[in-house]
């Protein structure tokens, strides 16, 4: 049974398999952002991108950059990394903000 699942994979080894698995849930917390942002803004009855969108774009990045950096793919690695840049300067500003609307009560 446990051979299926590397043959099902394409992978040769167990450490492959969980390189497989580490970019596959990077790329469940990256899918993971489109749905909160979907129920955001059903609920909000507009479109609406929440705090959360980003925290999950951040994590999901990370994850699928490790992935990248193991598989040393030069175009996976670039892709990530310059959306972990855009997905951190979203959260600095949305933070900043939040600090500065704080300190003015």
């Amino acid at each position: 049974m446990p051979e299926i699942l590397l043959s099902w994979f394409h992978v040769a080894t167990w450490r492959e398999f969980g390189w497989i698995m580490v970019g596959l849930t990077g790329q469940l917390l990256f899918t993971g952002r489109f749905l909160v942002q979907w129920v955001s803004s059903e609920r909000e009855k507009r479109s609406v991108i929440p705090v959360a969108f980003w925290y999950l774009s951040l994590a999901g990045g990370i994850v699928l950059f490790t992935y990248a950096v193991w598989r040393r793919d030069p175009v996976f690695i670039l892709g990530q990394s310059m959306g972990l840049v855009i997905y951190a300067r979203n959260l600095w500003l949305i933070h900043t903000e939040r600090f500065a609307s704080r300190a003015k009560v």
